[in-house]
């Protein structure tokens, strides 16, 4: 059956797909696609990978390479860090949020400097991998700086004498702690999205739309959860109140007098609150279930 399909894939369009070899990113993205149902016939080890199931090819890449791979049309889309967009300037087109793999670009000082605002790094020197959008920064207010470029170990710039500060990604910001150093400015806040070839072929653009729609009912899923619960009668008016669903709450009879079973989607960001204004109005037997997919 497999070879049956290989066959099949070198007759039709596929989508390549270009995505970080190692690393939270690679592992969030192939999670990402596994969700949408897109299974792929090699291991993780393979360089080069197409899916079972689904007319796209994986190519796995360091992710600094990918804006150009995407520009040069050697892969159609990619999945990369904001961050990587705005630093390496390519021609390419940003068409998904994917909402993980948050972090923000920022600037970071001794712990001991009295920051006065962005003026302090006025002929500061400032170590960061990221020199374009450090340089778009510093321009935007009229910073006259100097950038020292470095690949990796940003933190130890300041301690060894290299700079003054430091322009580097921020997660929990535990490594500029452990350095002597602390945030001072946030320049970008970044996440994960779906780069694309400005120039895609009409039957290319067609399997990425295909993609988006999986990938948004899979989003749309994790934003949400599904909730059930019993509640007397008179106090449906008030708990549909509290559980707007898509629409409006399921509403359902129990088998006892009096009581009724109601149904509803609530986003992820809000379901405690609501559960407890829930309880208030006489829920009870509140089930709280996650959701696969999401069509809207």
């Amino acid at each position: 059956m497999l070879l049956l399909w290989t066959k099949f894939l070198k007759k039709m369009t596929i989508l390549k797909i270009a995505i970080q070899k190692n690393g939270r990113l690679s592992e969030n993205s192939r999670e990402l696609l596994a969700e949408c149902g897109i299974k792929f016939s090699s291991g993780t080890a393979a360089l080069k990978s197409n899916a079972v199931n689904f007319p796209v090819e994986a190519l796995f890449l360091r992710d600094d390479d990918i804006p150009q791979y995407v520009e040069q049309n050697v892969a159609d889309i990619g999945i990369i860090g904001e961050n990587v967009v705005y630093e390496k300037k390519k021609d390419i087109k940003v068409v998904e949020h994917l909402g993980f793999a948050s972090c923000k670009l920022s600037l970071a000082i001794p712990k001991e400097e009295i920051y006065t605002g962005v003026g302090y790094f006025m002929n500061k020197k400032i170590a960061t991998s990221y020199p374009v959008i450090l340089s778009d920064f510093l321009q935007k207010h009229q910073i006259t700086a100097e950038i020292e470029e470095i690949s990796g170990s940003v933190e130890i710039a300041p301690g060894i004498g290299l700079a003054n500060a430091i322009c580097d990604i921020v997660s929990s910001g535990s490594t500029l702690l452990a350095n002597g150093l602390v945030e001072v400015e946030t320049i970008l806040n970044s996440q994960a999205v779906i780069v694309a070839n400005k120039n895609m072929a009409p039957e290319k653009e067609s399997i990425l739309e295909d993609l988006l729609f999986r990938i948004r009912t899979v989003k749309s899923a994790r934003k949400n959860k599904y909730i059930l619960l019993n509640a007397p009668e008179s106090s449906i008016d008030e708990i549909c109140n509290i559980l707007p669903g898509m629409k409006s709450p399921t509403v359902l009879p129990l088998a006892k007098k009096g009581w009724c079973s109601i149904h509803s989607v609530v986003g992820e960001n809000e379901f405690w609150e609501r559960i407890n204004l829930l309880k208030k109005a006489g829920a009870e037997n509140i089930l709280v279930i996650p959701i696969e997919k999401m069509i809207l």
